[in-house]
């Protein structure tokens, strides 16, 4: 293993606060099929195995810390809640919050088409590091990781994600306003486009976000202009 990759994979370590017996085992969480295929690797040297072991391990963490914390919540709204938690928006919100983007192992392709930023992209990668660390350490040590940067703070980043139905309601029922969003700015070519919108409540506006689509910079300023009404009631 090559210099730089070294020092990415002990940096990455120090983020996430496990150090690897096996290297190779993060390098291979972090590696996406379209970087496996540029390079002319083996065909399973992407994360895409380690993603569907960190799944299930994720699933089994999850379901008993809600298991644990909802002690009366009956077996259909535990598995709508999990789902929740567990989605690609959740997991991606996650892996952006110990910047897994900037470690990624990507194809020149995808890099330049906002790969790092994309969630389906995020989300397997968080994955495969559970079933990484569960490869390396363990499943005290895989729990250990979920617990710390993906359970943590939960109601915060489920929050994030239901952003706009939340908005939605709260416009409705305690301001009797009609909620829209309107598009400010667009920038960049087709593939990479960034969206600037604000959110309002009849013409009074809220809160700004942006994002790679429409939808994502919807769900940011919903997202701060929940925060903003909850500081002004």
């Amino acid at each position: 293993m090559s210099e730089p990759y070294s020092r990415r994979l002990l940096e990455f370590e120090q983020k996430i606060e496990y150090v690897f017996q096996n290297k190779l085992l993060l390098r291979q969480a972090l590696t996406h099929s379209s970087f496996a295929n540029e390079k002319r690797l083996n065909k399973l040297a992407n994360n895409e195995r380690l993603e569907f072991l960190g799944d299930a391990v994720l699933e089994v963490t999850t379901s008993e810390w809600l298991y644990k914390k909802h002690e009366k919540m009956p077996e259909g709204d535990l598995t709508k809640l999990r789902a929740s938690m567990v989605c690609e928006p959740t997991l991606a919100l996650c892996a952006k919050d110990i910047q897994i983007g900037d470690y990624i192992y990507l194809g020149k392709g995808e890099a330049a088409t906002g790969g790092r930023e994309r969630d389906s992209i995020l989300s397997d990668a968080m994955e495969a590091v559970i079933g990484a660390i569960y490869l390396d350490g363990g499943f005290a040590n895989a729990k250990e990781f979920i617990s710390k940067f993906i359970l943590a703070d939960i109601e915060h980043k489920q929050l994030f994600y239901d952003s706009k139905t939340i908005l939605q309601e709260i416009v409705q029922s305690d301001y009797k306003r009609h909620l829209n969003y309107e598009l400010l700015e667009e920038v960049g070519p087709d593939h990479n486009k960034k969206f600037k919108v604000v959110a309002k409540m009849d013409d009074i506006p809220l809160e700004m976000g942006s994002g790679r689509t429409k939808k994502a910079a919807e769900q940011e300023a919903a997202y701060r202009s929940i925060l903003k009404l909850r500081t002004t009631k």
